[in-house]
């Protein structure tokens, strides 16, 4: 392995002093743009990585955002993060991301490491949060965002939709295709808020409308995917056959739900109908195509980041938080 380069190893190469690389790399306006060509140049061809560790902390800035998520291998999470970190193109600032499994616990431990890298603001997914770690955010001077929920007394600054409501929007639309009976597959009590919320949604929804209660089949602990769709299937049995449909906290459950159906003998919707959550690629292209409900997952991601950038620079104030409520639109398929 070779000696580390340096900044005096770069300035040696480009001909100029120490300072005037220091300068260059860091954008300073009294480098002129043919030196600085020159300094980057030399900097790319000797492998030289600028150490911003000592400019930030002389600025007081990291340029960190700190950033929390359920789950990396949920597509609907994935494009959130993607448009975040798309719309912070062409700034300094970098996300430091923390996976939470869906745990309050996780959260809090993840929260206390993250936070000790000083991030310039916090974006969080979901407004639930266990005491310590809403201590936490209470406590630090830099903008916190809870995204893809509405959260009844946010941190500060919130981009999100109402689970709830985006369920009733299914139970009204079974309801408009002469359905009554309702199963809803999700995750077990308390191991996803979120999903609690929708289920909580849909229950409200069916009593409204004068509704027999609906049924729950437990899909197992957060998060839940296809093949617990189709096991809840599998073990509600003969409980099937009381129910015009099933009501799935994700496309995902919806598409294992929809299979284990098929292997029954049960056919979609002619039997039973099956709606989801999401919008999903899989609800698309599904066979039948899955009934389900578009919260624009990658707004979320823009507006986020959006909302970070005019909060950094001034041009919103930090003492009048932001609510930026996005409208889930249904899309109906053919799975009712």
């Amino acid at each position: 392995m070779g000696a580390r380069v340096t900044m005096r190893d770069v300035a040696r190469e480009a001909g100029v002093s120490p300072m005037t690389v220091s300068r260059a790399l860091k954008q300073d306006g009294s480098v002129n743009t043919a030196t600085r060509t020159l300094v980057r140049q030399a900097a790319d061809k000797l492998g030289y990585v600028y150490d911003t560790t000592a400019q930030a902390f002389r600025a007081q800035r990291s340029g960190f955002l700190a950033v929390t998520l359920p789950s990396i291998n949920n597509a609907n999470f994935a494009s959130t993060h993607r448009a975040l970190t798309q719309s912070l193109v062409g700034t300094d600032l970098q996300l430091l991301l923390g996976i939470t499994n869906y745990r309050v616990e996780e959260e809090e431990r993840l929260m206390r490491q993250l936070l000790a890298r000083r991030p310039e603001a916090v974006v969080l997914t979901g407004g639930h949060h266990n005491a310590a770690t809403r201590k936490l955010l209470v406590s630090i001077n830099v903008p916190v965002i809870e995204i893809w929920d509405l959260p009844p007394d946010p941190i500060g600054h919130v981009v999100g939709f109402s689970n709830a409501g985006a369920m009733a929007l299914v139970v009204a639309h079974l309801v408009e295709t002469g359905r009554r009976k309702f199963g809803f597959i999700g995750a077990s009590a308390d191991s996803d808020t979120r999903g609690a919320e929708r289920r909580h949604g849909a229950v409200e929804a069916a009593r409204t409308f004068g509704l027999p209660e609906i049924v729950q089949l437990d899909a197992g602990p957060a998060p839940v995917s296809m093949s617990d769709g189709a096991r809840a299937v599998e073990k509600a049995g003969d409980i099937l056959h009381n129910l015009d449909a099933l009501i799935c906290v994700s496309d995902p459950v919806a598409f294992g739900a929809m299979m284990a159906l098929q292997r029954m003998g049960l056919t979609v919707p002619d039997d039973i109908g099956v709606t989801g959550f999401g919008a999903f690629e899989i609800a698309r292209i599904a066979t039948p195509r899955i009934t389900t409900v578009d919260v624009g997952a990658e707004q979320i991601g823009q507006e986020a980041g959006l909302a970070i950038l005019s909060l950094l620079n001034g041009s919103q104030s930090s003492d009048a938080p932001l609510r930026i409520t996005l409208t889930p639109k249904l899309q109906p398929g053919n799975s009712t």
